[in-house]
């Protein structure tokens, strides 16, 4: 494992690398309120050789958290920034949630970058203005522990929710600078990548649970379509977070994308 700080814009971004330096790069991008630590239950399932970058989003983890809001930009330059600083091109980029917005963004502005990419659980447009103000209020006022209940509602199906495997996740969850949730809660606010998203033309996944309450099946089913040949799984009985509650279905899934676009020879 490789740790590096990455700069930009005076913002320090935690990185963690693992596998070969020459492999094929898979780059990992959280979800609102977690870490990069969200994809440690799939990383034993994936193939060897694979170059494996995660990163802790601004405003999360490790990660600096620079004043909000912030901008859906300017979340996207820093993957940007992180993808030059260690000389990835041609990545599979797995991006869940606000991290699929990301995808995106980074798949619009810098193609060369991305040769494939997994929407997971995310869609072009999430929610409404109104609804991220609101959220952003109740942190600011009230602190990550206002919401932690209802969020944990929407991120997790029934088998899941109120175990104790859960706890963990909502103890992250409240451990979030309540400033960087503000800001990337601005972000998502203010995106929308219908029209971008449907003139892009590479590989793509996407993948939903069928009891996420965040973004419904049919939400990421419908971005998911803007991109022509794409590909659409459903996990079953599996809320925001699949990768979480069933890690080895969900790596299933993207060891047979990755076998699929020839991304490991």
């Amino acid at each position: 494992m490789t740790i590096h700080q990455i700069t930009r814009d005076a913002v320090t971004l935690h990185v963690e690398e693992s596998g070969p330096a020459d492999g094929p790069v898979v780059m990992f991008s959280n979800s609102l309120g977690t870490t990069l630590h969200l994809w440690d239950g799939i990383l034993p399932h994936l193939p060897a050789g694979l170059r494996i970058i995660r990163y802790d989003m601004r405003g999360h983890g490790k990660s600096n958290v620079p004043p909000g809001p912030y901008s859906m930009g300017a979340l996207v330059a820093d993957a940007e920034a992180i993808c030059d600083a260690l000389a990835v091109k041609e990545a599979l980029f797995v991006g869940l949630s606000v991290g699929g917005m990301v995808a995106q963004g980074l798949a619009v502005k810098r193609h060369d970058l991305i040769r494939a990419m997994v929407l997971s659980n995310t869609a072009a447009k999430i929610g409404t203005p109104q609804l991220w103000q609101d959220r952003i209020e109740m942190v600011q006022t009230k602190g990550m522990a206002a919401l932690s209940d209802s969020v944990m509602e929407r991120w997790f199906g029934r088998d899941f929710h109120g175990t104790p495997a859960m706890q963990p996740w909502q103890t992250m969850l409240e451990a979030t600078n309540p400033a960087g949730y503000a800001g990337v809660c601005a972000a998502i606010a203010g995106t929308d990548f219908y029209t971008p998203t449907s003139g892009l033309r590479l590989s793509t996944l996407g993948i939903a649970g069928s009891e996420d309450r965040a973004t419904p099946p049919d939400l990421v089913r419908e971005t998911v379509a803007l991109i022509p040949g794409s590909d659409f799984q459903l996990m079953r009985r599996l809320g925001h977070l699949p990768c979480v509650e069933d890690p080895s279905g969900y790596a299933a899934l993207l060891n047979g994308f990755i076998t699929r676009i020839g991304h490991l020879t």
